[in-house]
């Protein structure tokens, strides 16, 4: 009797939540973005919310909340309804990366938001500006080197993975510049073009257009390999020294931690069925971004495995939010 009732309760339990996910979305959906517009996760975001929008009949509204490395915008998520009807488009530095670097949450990443997916992972480009006398990474750390304290670089925030391959940079070839972080790439990329910093440490797409033309020059991606989207750019690995040299800025989605799981599964299928369309996966391939759209399980062990490798670097580097 009691096994018949539980079999019972659990179909029951299995329709309604299968009922959730087919009907979602009934109105429209915010997805939050916690820098200025015009940066790599802004760019990502509106890609991805267009193609949403378009086959799940509902506007994806995208929403610019920025400040304090990305961690406002993230609370708000963490601590908002759970009803699946907003969602945070997120980097590692208000989540994994930041924790990690002790950047001031508001928040437990791990325990106040639910891993949906990873849209897409771009390596990080280390563009100058031309002020600066050099013409490849080499000769920009010669000049760093005889130059100390002269040069600076700006990155979207502190805790951030550009933070992050910064100092391992200074560490690795012994060489003083000094860190800027900004509340976005946005304002980095600007003042990177402005001269106010020489160089910047920022995810490709908002440096893509500028480097085209001339006026900005990326010297190095921070990925083991080359980007497929500047196979002319060498990658930081190639250097003598700066084997395993890797940092990449993913674009994660979550949502609250008590959203229906049916609702995360479906929002994740959707994002990975866009991602995999020709279009879309052209379009971020462009930008520099390489698609992904994980399930949630391989999202869930994607962020362990970043986990161990960002405190293993934190250790070694002693990397903190306040550099």
């Amino acid at each position: 009797m009691i096994r018949s009732y539980l079999l019972s309760f659990f179909a029951l339990f299995l329709s309604a939540t299968a009922a959730i996910a087919q009907e979602w979305p009934a109105k429209p959906v915010r997805v939050i973005v916690g820098y200025p517009a015009g940066g790599g996760h802004d760019f990502t975001a509106r890609v991805i919310a267009q193609r949403l929008s378009e086959v799940l009949k509902q506007p994806f509204v995208v929403e610019n909340r920025s400040g304090a490395s990305g961690t406002i915008a993230t609370d708000g998520i963490a601590k908002g309804p759970a009803d699946g009807y907003s969602f945070i488009v997120a980097s590692p530095a208000e989540t994994v990366v930041g924790a990690i670097a002790g950047l001031k949450m508001n928040y437990d990443w791990e325990k106040d938001l639910a891993p949906v997916t990873v849209i897409g992972d771009t390596p990080l480009a280390i563009a100058i500006h031309p002020s600066v006398p050099v013409k490849s990474v080499r000769e920009l750390l010669a000049y760093a080197k005889a130059n100390p304290g002269k040069l600076s670089y700006g990155t979207p925030g502190s805790g951030s993975s550009m933070h992050f391959a910064g100092e391992s940079l200074k560490a690795i070839a012994g060489v003083f510049i000094v860190h800027i972080p900004y509340r976005g790439a946005a304002p980095a990329v600007s003042d990177l073009l402005g001269g106010q910093v020489q160089i910047g440490i920022v995810g490709m797409p908002p440096v893509m257009g500028p480097h085209k033309a001339g006026k900005i020059h990326i010297v190095a991606v921070t990925s083991q390999k080359r980007s497929a989207a500047t196979p002319d750019i060498p990658a930081m690995a190639e250097l003598p020294g700066f084997a395993g040299y890797s940092f990449t800025n993913w674009t994660g989605v979550f949502m609250a931690a008590k959203t229906p799981p049916a609702v995360i599964a479906r929002l994740a299928d959707e994002i990975g069925k866009a991602v995999r369309e020709p279009a879309i996966g052209t379009k971020l391939l462009a930008a520099g971004v390489d698609p992904l759209g994980f399930s949630t399980a391989d999202t869930v062990k994607f962020f362990a495995r970043e986990k161990a490798t960002y405190t293993k670097i934190a250790k070694a580097r002693l990397v903190r939010a306040d550099d």
